[in-house]
């Protein structure tokens, strides 16, 4: 089969191999990738890819071969996954608990949209508790994870602010039940009694600070990629007592959060946000163009399966 594999050229960061098809172990089902996703992670594990590195955690394609030990679904059945690696090949192996069944309405392309942004969305806005009737500031609200959290959180009764500083994409926001949209933090009109921050960098203490006292603030993220300073005394100012949450998404099995979202999109209530499509075979390009951020919305790639 053929699969991507990291180069560690900027210019380039993936290129073509030959490679045998994956053994699935007992409880892993072998998938035919039909379309992946790329994630902004994995844009940076390339920049220095340590050896071995197999990219690939979010797709969406056929059942091949059915688990040896009887778990998961039937050969031919369509299914989205989030594997530990592998994913921008032809075949992957799954295990079966993160798999979750596709209706007949789900295309492979909205699907495998769906798994690490869909699924820290959800973990998240369960860590955070009930958000009903919360004031909810959300930075770094142009990814997937802000779309769908936006979306998620607007659907529970948050009165959701959202940062981003893409007018387009603020405008989708709104359209996705945001109640303001702000180009900055700083512009962010506060008190508010969750603040979902990860961008990191100066970004962290200023969202801080629009917190009221007692409030939450969960730490998701550093885009920004650069270093957070905290002032002990800078509590005073408003948000006393606050509290300062890390947060990861990361924790099989994913296959119940997986059958969440797929019931949620097949119902209207959740929508992916594709911000393009392509031929896998220009994954290279679209991979710089995630880096540099010139896509907005989730890029999808399809292999040769998918036509």
């Amino acid at each position: 089969m053929k699969r991507l594999i990291p180069t560690g050229d900027p210019a380039q960061p993936v290129e073509f191999a030959d490679a045998a098809q994956p053994v699935p172990a007992a409880d892993e089902a072998l998938v035919r990738v039909e379309a992946f996703a790329p994630n902004r992670g994995e844009t940076f594990l390339l920049e220095d890819p340590r050896p071995g590195l197999l990219p690939g955690k979010d797709v969406a394609g056929l059942v091949v071969q059915a688990a040896a030990d009887g778990s998961g679904p039937s050969v031919g059945t369509r299914v989205v996954g989030h594997p530990p690696q592998g994913g921008w090949a032809e075949y992957v192996a799954v295990p079966t608990h993160s798999l979750a069944v596709l209706p007949d309405g789900i295309d492979a392309v909205r699907a495998a949209a769906l798994p690490l942004a869909g699924i820290t969305a959800l973990r998240l806005l369960r860590t955070a508790g009930s958000v009903a009737g919360r004031r909810v500031l959300l930075t770094g609200a142009a990814g997937g994870v802000g779309h769908y959290v936006t979306e998620l959180a607007a659907a529970s009764g948050a009165d959701v602010t959202a940062v981003t500083a893409t007018a387009a994409r603020g405008e989708r926001l709104l359209e996705r039940g945001a109640t303001a949209v702000v180009r900055d933090v700083t512009e962010a009109r506060g008190p508010f009694d969750l603040v979902l921050e990860s961008t990191g960098g100066a970004a962290l203490p200023q969202a801080l600070a629009t917190l009221a006292a007692g409030g939450t603030l969960i730490w998701f993220g550093q885009a920004s990629r650069t270093p957070v300073r905290l002032d002990f005394f800078d509590f005073f100012a408003g948000p006393e007592g606050a509290s300062i949450r890390h947060f990861h998404y990361a924790g099989a099995p994913y296959g119940e959060d997986l059958a969440t979202l797929v019931r949620l999109v097949d119902r209207g209530r959740l929508h992916p946000e594709i911000g393009r499509v392509d031929d896998w075979e220009r994954t290279p390009r679209t991979l710089v163009d995630l880096r540099e951020r010139r896509i907005r919305g989730k890029a999808v790639l399809t292999t040769g399966t998918a036509r």
